[in-house]
């Protein structure tokens, strides 16, 4: 995999030296690699999540995925993709590609996830995107450099492979950083930040305090 990860550092960290490019963030794409086999599904998570749902019923999403999903994973709830794919908006202004939901595909965030390594070892699909050739050309194709490791890769690659997604709900990843609210997207950001529902999972990523019980 080491040539896989020096792409992926290339196009999914902003240097050598930021945060995301340790090999650590990449290592939920091939999971299903690294794991034996008589481990079938995972649950990773970030350390900056907050239940407010017993962790049994996020493992009950697993029978929820459609025939071909691989992954369960939720949208980024801030117009980052927005922003990593300005450059292809402007050529392609009809493109769902970094667009809010419920008609775009916004990305995605990775701070929880649920991999279904049998599922994972089976697809042909799946697996042939874990190339370094293959991520180049999307990387090109859409003049994306991202700065958010294995979230990057499943964004890049929903873009033209969504049917290997499960979207989780919001719910599930309830994410609470409004950094992107002021960075030029005031107009727009609510679309993305939007979440109906009562709350299992907050995350509170840019060090965001979660809300009282």
């Amino acid at each position: 995999m080491d040539k896989l990860i020096r792409v992926m550092q290339q196009h999914f960290t902003y240097n050598a030296d930021s945060y995301y490019s340790q090999t650590l963030f990449f290592l939920s794409t091939f999971m299903h690699v690294l794991t034996p086999r008589s481990l079938h599904r995972l649950i990773m998570l970030d350390a900056d999540l907050q239940f407010r749902a017993d962790v049994k019923h996020l493992n009950e999403l697993f029978r929820q995925f459609a025939p071909g999903n691989v992954i369960g994973i939720a949208y980024e709830m801030q117009p980052v993709y927005r922003h990593v794919l300005a450059k292809y908006r402007q050529a392609h202004p009809e493109t769902p590609a970094g667009a809010p939901k419920p008609s775009g595909n916004p990305g995605f965030n990775s701070g929880v996830l649920l991999l279904n390594l049998d599922e994972m070892r089976l697809s042909q699909q799946y697996n042939s995107l874990l190339s370094a050739d293959v991520v180049q050309k999307l990387a090109e194709k859409y003049a994306f450099k991202g700065h958010l490791a294995d979230q990057d890769f499943y964004t890049l690659i929903s873009l033209e492979h969504m049917e290997l997604f499960y979207v989780l709900p919001c719910t599930w990843n309830r994410q609470l950083c409004q950094w992107w609210r002021d960075k030029g997207y005031e107009d727009v950001f609510d679309h993305y930040f939007s979440c109906e529902g009562d709350v299992n999972i907050y995350h509170g990523n840019c060090n965001t305090p979660f809300p009282s019980p």
